[in-house]
């Protein structure tokens, strides 16, 4: 049978309902699932996006403790107070303030940097080799070895400023341990904060009492996945201990070592406790990383919070391109991350 049209449009009772949008069916099958998944996106919104957007903003203006008022008032003679416009309100400047901070007109972004970075690479570098010869020595059978498994991660339980202040008093040039073992050798005590790489080293080291135990319980964790059957075909074949650990170990850590590389540098390059309170900045601010320089922007003297929101971002901007470029590198190694 042959249909004969006019080339009028169908009668409304002859369409075809339209079919619902992709999220539309999506939100009729997974309502419950983005119901549960609604509040973590509020509370990452208030807590995280909210404060992440508004410290932008807050870096392309001159924001300070002394214009941000928009009136100044004055008491007058009567005891009554008198208020006026202030004529040096805060403004929107663009990206003044990074040029700036990156030229060296205010702050000390580059020796700040670069602190960080010897800070982070020494770091990163003794928390993973400590907690990669750890975690092997824990992963071979001996006596007692739950009990040392806890007592390794007692520093990682302990609150950082406990340790930090507790490693303060252990340098302290009068009273510390150190000073004490040093004069039982015969050596002069050490004024260890008065020297900028004497004391970037006691920050150094306090931080690698925090960050040893984390590595180890990972790195252990991963150690503990690698398949038996492959140290006993190594061992099979004839390779030594040494062998096994580097064509083995090493190479069945891999995932776990990149990511927990990725976190403890990440974590260092913040780690703000174990700066500010163990050497607080001495010599004359010589040991100050980039948090503890933005820190000291926002809280000391003239609160300058523009100038502590430029140092955020740029903080933000250099550890998202670090990611950046890593992710890069294991994608060419074959890694999946």
């Amino acid at each position: 049978m042959t249909t004969v049209t006019d080339g009028r449009a169908p009668a409304p009772s002859d369409r075809r309902p339209a079919r619902p949008s992709r999220l539309r069916r999506t939100w009729d099958k997974h309502w419950y699932a983005w119901a549960m998944v609604l509040p973590v996106v509020v509370v990452l919104a208030v807590l995280i996006f909210y404060p992440l957007a508004r410290g932008f903003w807050l870096s392309l203006t001159n924001l300070t403790e002394a214009n941000q008022a928009a009136e100044i008032c004055t008491r007058s003679i009567t005891g009554g107070e008198v208020c006026k416009a202030n004529p040096n309100r805060w403004e929107f400047v663009g990206l003044d303030n990074y040029l700036r901070v990156l030229t060296g007109e205010v702050g000390e972004f580059w020796r700040w940097t670069g602190v960080t970075l010897i800070w982070t690479s020494l770091c990163v570098v003794f928390h993973y080799g400590l907690g990669l010869g750890l975690a092997t020595m824990l992963n071979r059978p001996m006596r007692l070895r739950g009990l040392y498994r806890v007592l390794l991660v007692l520093p990682w339980a302990v609150p950082a400023f406990v340790s930090a202040f507790a490693w303060k008093f252990i340098f302290n040039e009068r009273f510390g341990l150190a000073n004490s073992l040093l004069g039982t050798l015969g050596i002069d005590p050490v004024d260890w904060f008065a020297n900028r790489w004497t004391a970037l080293f006691t920050a150094i080291v306090t931080n690698i009492w925090l960050g040893v135990p984390f590595m180890m319980v990972a790195l252990l964790g991963g150690m503990q996945g690698i398949p038996g059957e492959l140290y006993e075909a190594a061992e099979i074949d004839g390779a030594s201990p040494w062998q096994r650990f580097v064509h083995v170990t090493l190479p069945g850590l891999r995932p776990v070592s990149m990511t927990v590389i990725l976190l403890g540098t990440i974590w260092t390059f913040n780690m703000f406790p174990v700066i500010f309170l163990v050497t607080e900045g001495q010599p004359a601010g010589q040991t100050d990383i980039l948090v503890t320089g933005a820190y000291r922007a926002a809280f000391e003297g003239i609160r300058n919070y523009s100038l502590a929101s430029t140092y955020g971002v740029l903080i933000l901007s250099i550890l998202l391109v670090f990611s950046v470029f890593y992710r890069r590198a294991l994608r060419k190694q074959g890694e999946v991350w």
